[in-house]
């Protein structure tokens, strides 16, 4: 798809003032995968020559412009920290339903910022405890936990002239037991339903969260392993009224039950070592 309408391409480091009608421009596959009749001028964020990833002793920070083809690689790593959790990361990494040519050019943040449902990054980074780090033009900066930065489908928590960074993991969620489950309608469609759990010790608290199958990230967290009773009543709880996603890819039945019953999947193996 070509952006007929865009009239320039400027410096992301370029202080020049928002206007309607700019957008960040990092990968670009989703600006360019439908019309965008109102762009009138991209902001080139790869100017900034942000490092893909910095490991450090708390945790890894992922830069808004590492390209699914960097993170997956660090994923798949083999003498690379955090076994646990890069095994989600990788899970998550190769639930994109697109070819090799989007995985070398799309980004991390990007996918993010798309704030589509079925956005695997979203999955990823809100199973692993990830905060959003937001900078304004004027370069202050504001920290937004990923549970808070997307708000619907195609909306998110930033504000007109807010770039997002970088997404930070912390060491304590990248090291905690973890396991994702996930269905497609085919082997390499969208995920319809996508449902990741998170424990850091045997006897700790127990985190399952749902994303694809809701309009916006839906997560249930309990001070012990819960039961299968109690992990399906909180999750009924919450996928209540127009929070199931209703599309051509799956009705809000559909997509409840497949929810239930893949946090029931992860439950019993991260609550229960099944």
């Amino acid at each position: 798809m070509d952006l007929t309408a865009v009239r320039e391409v400027v410096d992301g480091r370029s202080a020049v003032p928002w206007h309607p009608g700019d957008a960040w421009l990092a990968g670009g596959t989703v600006l360019f995968a439908e019309p965008r009749p109102g762009l009138r001028r991209l902001r080139d964020l790869t100017t900034h020559g942000w490092p893909p990833l910095t490991v450090s002793a708390t945790g890894l920070e992922v830069a808004a412009t590492c390209t699914i083809t960097r993170l997956l690689e660090f994923a798949e790593a083999p003498d690379a920290p955090w076994p646990s959790g890069r095994a989600l990361i990788a899970g998550c990494c190769r639930a994109f339903s697109s070819s090799f040519k989007v995985w070398n050019t799309a980004t991390v943040g990007g996918n993010l910022c798309a704030a589509l449902p079925a956005g695997p990054m979203i999955s990823m980074a809100l199973a692993l405890e990830g905060v959003c780090w937001l900078r304004a033009l004027d370069g202050a900066e504001r920290a937004v936990p990923v549970a808070d930065f997307v708000t619907g489908p195609g909306a998110t928590a930033l504000a007109p002239g807010e770039l997002l960074r970088s997404i930070t993991l912390p060491a304590s969620a990248l090291s905690a037991r973890s396991v994702m489950r996930r269905v497609s309608t085919h082997a390499w469609g969208r995920s319809v339903a996508l449902v990741t759990g998170t424990r850091a010790r045997p006897d700790g608290p127990l985190t399952v969260a749902v994303t694809a199958a809701t309009t916006r990230p839906v997560t249930v967290a309990f001070a012990h392993a819960p039961s299968p009773g109690e992990l399906r009543g909180s999750l009924l709880a919450r996928l209540a009224g127009d929070l199931l996603l209703d599309d051509a890819h799956g009705r809000p039945a559909w997509r409840r039950h497949l929810a239930l019953h893949l946090a029931e999947e992860v439950r019993g193996v991260v609550a229960e070592g099944q």
